[in-house]
């Protein structure tokens, strides 16, 4: 189930964008990525969020400074422990 948000927005964010569907696909990633980020969405809500593939989705995410998992030293040694 998805519903449909309407956000007002200062015009000197189209200055950035090519245009206006433009602007809308970025605003939707970057939305998207701070619900991940905040643990609010899983990377599967997030990337369908946006429209990507999961995996897309990841990639982008680190290329913006937000990683897949925030593993602690102690979980990341658990986690290749234990494959």
């Amino acid at each position: 189930m998805t519903t449909t948000l309407e956000i007002d927005f200062p015009a000197t964010l189209l200055l950035h964008a090519r245009d206006a569907a433009s602007l809308s696909e970025r605003s939707r990633f970057l939305l998207a990525l701070k619900y991940f980020e905040l643990g609010e969405l899983s990377s599967g809500q997030a990337a369908q969020m946006c429209g990507l593939g999961r995996v897309q989705f990841l990639e982008a995410a680190a290329r913006s400074g937000v990683p897949a998992t925030e593993f602690t030293g102690d979980e990341l040694k658990q986690e290749f422990d234990d494959v």
